[in-house]
């Protein structure tokens, strides 16, 4: 058999590759909608139990885009942000262990939807240079296969990407443990030495806005640092 031509790899690559891409890019927003939807259905769960407790504690789901949007939780925020491309790993990578990936490669393409936790109160008073966290990222296949690097309960309880399909009960349990992890890491007080010497510029920032920096130190580290997909 002759060697194809190079139209025909392009022909190839176009029906395979990306086509997987394309079905892996539908199923990773079809999951953020119910990401989406998961969280609201969460956030007036816990606002009618909050409000019974103490007004004070606000709990709100706020839709900022097609790609984006945040569940406040006290004094925390947790952000969600779907990326529109379409990823392969590295192949250092646990996953390329799976059996799952070794029958077919094209199922290691993931679209990645991120979780982020910032302090409320760096939104409430503008303060632009506090920092957040990535606390979580979920990977999803074309099939809904998905698994979750993050730390604890977010890295061990849903990585078994070869039997795992994502429906909206998962990502409730997935939006669940987030939450707690982020209500379980306090403000750690910065180093003395890390906040000795102020500009007059910054303390005129802080007086107009409470612009000091500031963000809580969570230790975060993926799974794939030093654990194994089943």
């Amino acid at each position: 058999m002759a060697n194809p031509t190079p139209k025909e790899l392009i022909i190839k690559t176009l029906s395979e590759k990306s086509v997987t891409k394309q079905d892996v890019y539908k199923q990773t927003l079809e999951t953020f909608k119910m990401l989406k939807s998961a969280c609201k259905e969460l956030s007036e769960d816990l606002k009618g139990a909050t409000a019974k407790i103490d007004k004070r504690l606000i709990v709100d789901y706020k839709d900022k885009s097609e790609f984006e949007f945040e569940l406040r939780v006290a004094g925390d925020v947790l952000m969600f942000y779907m990326h529109t491309n379409v990823f392969e790993f590295d192949k250092s990578h646990p996953v390329w262990k799976t059996s799952y990936v070794k029958k077919n490669e094209f199922n290691s393409y993931c679209g990645q939807i991120y979780i982020y936790n910032f302090l409320s109160d760096s939104f409430k008073y503008n303060r632009s240079r506090d920092v957040g966290y990535l606390i979580a990222r979920l990977f999803i296949n074309k099939d809904a296969h998905y698994f979750v690097e993050g730390k604890r309960q977010l890295g061990f309880l849903y990585n078994n990407f070869a039997n795992a399909v994502v429906d909206k009960e998962h990502l409730k349990n997935i939006v669940e443990s987030a939450v707690l992890y982020c209500l379980d890491f306090d403000l750690f007080v910065p180093p003395f030495e890390n906040v000795k010497e102020v500009s007059v510029m910054e303390m005129q920032e802080a007086s107009n806005s409470m612009q000091i920096t500031t963000g809580k130190r969570l230790g975060f580290r993926f799974l794939a640092d030093n654990d194994q997909l089943e």
